[in-house]
């Protein structure tokens, strides 16, 4: 093959590659286009089922996935990395604090959760967002996975009134939350993680409706 024959070659399968690398991007961006607003919406049901599940939809009337906070790492919320508050307001005025929190300290790691903590101070509920529990055991923080489905284990934390908020503790430690014999473990880890993240909302209720919306504290 001559010298020019194999340059001719090579320019050749260089533009064929260049075109597939085009059409390739191409169709990738029309497709990440056609799908990022279903997989947009889709994320935002998600979590307003998440919210409906600890906050009622009749206690709020503003846009609560807009009117969001970032705080940094949080000791209190148990946040290494920092997470999310959401602001719930019923006509103007403050209603509850949707708050990102973590349970270090599960039987198998840590245990993400989302406490929803009402303007009196009050906890209107706790949901455990991702774990990793022994299943059977202390997967029951879940109420998916909580076999009284009648009265889930984690739904206790919606009866809390903030006078309750320093008996918020396993029976065993001197509190009012009943847990599982023998599967005590992610029990205490996520009712200390409430009552830490309770007590972190009532500490900073002003400061916190009071920051501008996407505002990082």
């Amino acid at each position: 093959m001559s010298e020019t024959t194999a340059l001719g070659l090579s320019a050749r399968t260089g533009s064929v590659m260049v075109a597939f690398t085009v059409i390739f991007t191409a169709v990738m961006a029309f497709t990440y286009g056609a799908t990022k607003t279903q997989i947009e919406a889709s994320a935002t049901e998600e979590k307003m089922k998440l919210i409906s599940e600890v906050l009622p939809a009749t206690a709020y009337d503003n846009v609560l996935l807009d009117d969001v906070i970032t705080v940094g790492p949080t000791r209190e919320l148990g946040l290494d990395d920092g997470g999310h508050i959401y602001r719930a307001r019923k006509a103007g005025q403050p209603a509850a604090l949707l708050l990102e929190a973590t349970a270090p300290d599960g039987y198998s790691g840590r245990i993400e959760l989302i406490v929803a903590v009402r303007a009196d101070g009050g906890v209107s509920g706790v949901r455990a967002v991702t774990h990793r529990e022994t299943p059977g055991l202390g997967d029951y923080i879940d109420p998916k996975k909580d076999k009284n489905k009648k009265s889930p284990w984690i739904t206790q934390f919606a009866e809390l009134k903030a006078a309750d908020l320093p008996r918020c503790k396993l029976t065993k430690d001197g509190g009012q939350i009943a847990y599982h014999t023998g599967a005590t473990i992610s029990a205490r880890a996520v009712t200390q993680a409430v009552a830490r993240a309770a007590g972190y909302a009532a500490a900073n209720h002003d400061r916190l409706f009071a920051a501008p919306s996407g505002d990082k504290l």
